[in-house]
C-alpha cells in the first residue's frame, strides 16, 4: 500500500488513479491522518483471483518443463 499526502495526490490525481486501477491501494493522508484509501475496482481484483485459481489447477510445483509440449534448444 502506498501512502501519499493529499497535496501530492491532488497534483498527480490521474497517475494515482491509474495505479489504483492496476491493482495498487493508495492511502491518502493530511498531516499524518488518513483521509481515504483508494482501492482497485473489485471487478479487476476478482478477475485476477479467478485467473490465478485456474492456473493453480494445472500448475506443477518445481517443474518448469513438463507443462509445455514445445522442445527447448537449451535442453539439448
Amino acid at each position: 500500500m502506498e501512502i501519499v499526502n493529499i497535496s501530492q495526490f491532488r497534483s498527480n490525481l490521474l497517475a494515482y488513479l491509474k495505479k489504483a486501477s492496476e491493482g495498487n491501494e493508495i492511502m491518502v493522508t493530511s498531516h499524518g491522518e488518513v483521509l481515504a484509501t483508494i482501492v482497485p475496482p473489485k471487478v479487476k481484483t476478482e478477475e485476477a483471483k479467478a485467473k490465478l485459481k485456474q492456473l493453480a489447477k494445472n500448475a506443477v510445483i518445481k517443474d518448469v518443463v513438463a507443462p509445455i509440449e514445445a522442445e527447448w534448444d537449451a535442453l539439448e
